[in-house]
């Protein structure tokens, strides 16, 4: 029933959904009260999905390691990430600001072939320059 193009969608579209929401929501809010609120939420939801879902036993599979780099993600992105994007979403426009934000694939690439040893190749070079040429476009 899932594929990985579907997911992929439907994660666009609620990506595509969300900003216009945070705009809205940040009108007199403060960031940092902002995603305070949308984390207590999504933890709420998250707890009573694994509890319904029966998922608590696979948290004893999980290793230390794999954890720590989990726990790391979730700061980069669910923290300081998502707390930077509150910042430039109540200070910018929804239409600049979003795609900037979604070019993070660019940072990631490079950081892939940096630290991952990953491969640079003609397809990549090519997208990274499409991503960089689309955030100049978004300055006019």
């Amino acid at each position: 029933m899932f594929n990985a193009y579907l997911m992929a969608g439907l994660a666009m579209v609620f990506w595509g959904i969300a900003p216009i929401f945070g705009k809205l929501g940040l009108g007199e809010m403060q960031p940092l009260v902002a995603l305070t609120i949308r984390s207590l939420v999504i933890s709420v939801i998250l707890l009573i999905t694994m509890t319904v879902s029966g998922q608590w036993g696979n948290i004893a599979e999980v290793t230390a390691k794999d954890t720590t780099y989990i726990v790391l993600e979730g700061i980069c992105a669910a923290l300081l990430g998502q707390l930077a994007y509150y910042y430039a979403l109540k200070l910018g426009e929804v239409g600049r600001v979003s795609p900037i934000v979604a070019a993070f694939p660019l940072v990631a690439l490079l950081l892939g072939i940096v630290f991952l040893g990953e491969k640079v190749t003609f397809y990549k070079v090519v997208a990274a320059f499409l991503i960089t040429s689309g955030i100049v476009l978004l300055k006019y």
